[in-house]
């Protein structure tokens, strides 16, 4: 596996079936913290408001919808704005092949507060290439999430 690189994801993003969408082509700043393409990974936004309390968590979905294609596979990871705030995004997988919404696992491991806006960024996604597309593409109990933060599904 190799990270992928601006060029190689925002390849994926403009296609005829974009890998995420709404797709920006460019790093913008909201609130003090950016989203969207950066040098090798994508930073998505929280779709809703939020408030996580000290050592709470929280379930929260994103504005940006994925359609991993088969040889690409990617992983959430903390923003450091919100890290160094004590805000975690459980650094879950990506599976080649998930279609719909993302759900984000937070925990606010700190002292304060924090609340976040509909639009703000919440954590980066990074993507890697698979040796060979996947013979077994993701189409498990939450692939087709809608734009909602999906609890735990079992088998």
């Amino acid at each position: 596996m190799s990270q992928l690189s601006a060029q190689s994801i925002r390849k994926l993003c403009e296609g005829e079936t974009p890998m995420l969408s709404p797709f920006v082509n460019e790093k913008t700043v909201v609130n003090g913290m950016s989203y969207g393409l950066s040098a090798a990974s994508y930073d998505v936004r929280i779709a809703h408001d939020l408030r996580l309390y000290p050592r709470q968590s929280s379930l929260a979905h994103t504005l940006e919808d994925f359609h991993m294609p088969d040889n690409v596979v990617a992983y959430v990871v903390d923003k450091s704005s919100l890290a160094r705030r004590f805000v975690s995004a459980m650094n879950t997988l990506i599976d080649s092949g998930f279609v719909g919404n993302l759900t984000l696992e937070l925990v606010n491991l700190g002292e304060e507060v924090v609340d976040m806006k509909a639009g703000d960024p919440i954590c980066q996604i990074a993507f890697h290439w698979l040796d060979e597309p996947t013979e077994r593409p993701y189409k498990g109990k939450y692939f087709g999430q809608t734009k909602a933060a999906h609890g735990v599904r079992y088998e």
